[in-house]
């Protein structure tokens, strides 16, 4: 059996302080004196940093969390824009509205970052095994939790830099209950929701739906060389989605539920190639391409509680399936990918408690996985020329995850995690986590620190796949990350100001990057392949979080991110920007009538990639800063009526999130909701 390589004596340094700080906080706790009364019942959070429902308290890992309701005030409609307000998390996005979307934590790759929605893995394996978050829409979202820090000792392969989870909302118990909006604005903007949902104590459902319809912008910033036209058009995007969601309980002990979520888009693309006017880089060019697609995502879960709630057993089944195809401008299919998960899973959590001199709760969990990731895929112009086209490959993987967390006086908790995988490709992996958190109880004051390694499989694309000028390699290896963070929690004023702060290091051999070669059937002609970078990559930071309620109603919130990154040869890490910042204000008046929100984003200077115009060989090139404002308000005009607007990027400001690639400008939008 073998295991990750051999962590230097700097990890196992941090590992056994870490492991020291946790065995002072013990004897501290130790010192103090259990209420007489007994333990306190505290607040469920979501289970994400743990996988298993716990209080606050308990969490050891850094985690922010945002609600649904905070989405609906700032009329988040694409919910990766939410993100941007994160600490830790960089966002780019490869033109407008609809356009590839990827989200980086802690300087991580997108494919690095792990993506739950109501406990289906999003990730597609039919391309670069990252999620896009294009075509995620706010329907009916009730939660945001971004998990920072590697955490595949928990989640396995594709949780490096972190896990972001999504949780839509349930059907409430009483009558049933019905949702709708409709939008409209800029660049001939429309989208519509409607929902229906209800329950008992035996059941409940919700089934809701989305449209989403834009002109947009041009994605591109310039003209083909070989083919320019006399101005760039428009690139247009729509899409649909529906979310069904059911949950039964003949018992209640017993709860069976499934949810499913598909969605249909198409969309205007411009090309890559030569721009005009001299520019020294390949970039996005005008032209008629198109992509269209197909996204099915399933999951069906079932799960026993026993001893009055203190063992429970969860089995659940996932299915994925992402059909994208991309066509020229004379309709000529000339890409294709299918990419589908299917995942088994099951988990058992065992709670239980001990007295006598050092009284402490104990959560046992175990669970086992089976994942199948399959591809196939089709170019119209393979390479090389005898290439299997279409492609046909799938990879599986087998996990057995195992966590103690032991918490003293509702005080102290110590969690420890290990995973083992079992993969058909690559030697098995294990994995390990480390987290610990002390509250105290007289400031309030919340000390957390963790340490983690992960693991990322090259994706059946890197492997297997081909496309255009890229070609495959069979011969990668897994990279594997290492990190650890230190931070605290601090509340003042009873709650009414809440500040947190967190340094953190991440570490990641065998980095897969890419390296432009000649052509070996044109030597005029240069292809990419994927490579592992030798030595480590290294990233560092800050993250910095602040929120105040100055006045009933008031919310102020802010967040900073430092991150400093390098690849192993020296080189700054591409679309990860060293400083990245958000406020936002919100106020909620006349009795909850009416409300503003006011949100700014900072993203700073940051390198992207670049293609050199005449050889295609890979380097990097700058992006500038940029600021947004958007400014949103809403009035309720009845007690089921509500009438609303914002406007985004309220200063007009030019900018680039990816090089070469367009952005809009000012936009404004305004609807009605209502409900009965």
């Amino acid at each position: 059996m073998s295991s990750l390589p051999h962590r230097s004596q700097g990890a196992c340094a941090r590992l056994a302080a870490s492991a020291a700080l946790s065995a002072c906080l013990i004897s501290s706790a130790a010192a103090q004196t259990a209420p007489a009364d007994g333990p306190t019942e505290l607040e469920e959070i979501s289970v994400t940093a743990n996988r298993v429902e716990g209080p606050p308290a308990a969490i050891g890992s850094a985690v922010s969390s945002i609600s649904g309701e905070e989405l609906e005030q700032r009329q988040i409609r694409v919910v990766s824009d939410v993100l941007r307000e994160l600490p830790g998390v960089a966002v780019n996005r490869t033109g407008p509205v609809g356009a590839l979307t990827q989200i980086r934590i802690r300087g991580s790759e997108g494919n690095q970052t792990l993506v739950l929605v109501d406990g289906v893995r999003m990730n597609d394996p039919g391309t670069s095994a990252e999620f896009d978050f294009a075509n995620l829409l706010n329907l009916e979202v009730e939660r945001v939790d971004v998990l920072r820090g590697p955490q595949s000792a928990l989640y396995g392969s594709d949780a490096i830099g972190g896990v972001i989870n999504i949780v839509t909302r349930k059907g409430e118990p009483g009558p049933t209950r019905f949702r709708a909006s409709i939008e409209g604005g800029s660049f001939n903007t429309a989208t519509g929701t409607a929902s229906v949902s209800g329950g008992t104590a035996a059941y409940d459902y919700l089934i809701a739906g989305q449209g989403f319809s834009t002109r947009g912008v041009s994605t591109a910033t310039r003209f083909d060389a070989y083919a320019p036209t006399s101005s760039l058009d428009r690139d247009r995007y729509r899409s649909g989605t529906g979310l069904a969601k059911v949950s039964v309980r003949p018992t209640e002990n017993l709860e069976f539920s499934g949810v499913a979520r598909y969605t249909e888009f198409d969309a205007d693309r411009d090309g890559f190639g030569a721009a005009s006017d001299g520019y020294p880089f390949a970039a996005s060019v005008d032209n008629r391409d198109t992509e269209t697609g197909k996204q099915f995502f399933g999951r069906a879960q079932a799960k026993a509680t026993l001893l009055d709630g203190a063992w429970d057993h969860v089995l659940g089944l996932s299915y994925t399936n992402q059909d994208r195809r991309s066509f020229d401008g004379t309709g000529l299919k000339t890409y294709a990918s299918l990419g589908e998960m299917t995942r088994f899973d099951y988990q058992t959590n065992l709670r239980f408690r001990t007295e006598g001199a050092l009284p402490a709760s104990h959560v046992l969990t175990f669970g086992a996985d089976h994942t199948r990731d399959a591809v196939k895929s089709f170019t119209a112009f393979p390479y090389p020329e005898d290439a299997a086209n279409p492609l046909r490959r799938h990879i599986d993987d087998a996990g057995l995850v195992g966590q103690y967390q032991i918490g003293f006086f509702e005080k102290l908790f110590v969690t420890g995690s290990v995973r083992q995988d079992f993969n058909d490709r690559f030697k098995e992996a294990t994995t390990y986590r480390l987290a610990s958190a002390y509250t105290f109880d007289q400031t309030g004051t919340k000390l957390r620190a963790s340490w983690g390694t992960g693991v990322k499989n090259p994706t059946t694309f890197e492997l297997f796949g081909f496309s255009g000028n890229y070609i495959p390699n069979g011969d990668l290896k897994p990279e594997r990350g290492e990190g650890w963070d230190a931070g605290f929690d601090q509340p003042l004023w009873s709650d009414r100001v809440v500040f947190d702060a967190t340094y953190f290091q991440q570490r990641v051999r065998d980095l897969i990057s890419s390296e432009t070669v000649a052509d070996p059937g044109d030597p005029t002609g240069f292809v990419n392949r994927p490579i592992n970078l030798a030595g480590t990559t290294r990233i560092d930071g800050v993250e910095v979080g602040l929120t105040v309620r100055p006045l009933d109603g008031l919310t102020l919130r802010g967040a900073y991110t430092f991150t400093d990154g390098e690849d192993a040869t020296g080189a700054t890490l591409v679309r990860r920007p060293r400083h990245v910042a958000s406020f936002n204000a919100n106020y909620a008046f006349l009795e909850g009538k009416a409300n503003v929100n006011l949100g700014v984003v900072y993203n700073g200077r940051q390198r992207d990639f670049a293609y050199d115009a005449k050889t295609y060989a890979r380097t990097s090139a700058p992006l500038k800063a940029y600021t947004l404002v958007n400014l949103a308000g809403s009035y309720k005009v009845h007690e089921n009526a509500e009438v609303y607007g914002r406007i985004e990027n309220l200063f007009d400001r030019k900018y680039e999130e990816v090089l070469t690639y367009n952005t809009p400008g000012r936009a404004a939008y305004g609807g009605v909701k209502v409900s009965f």
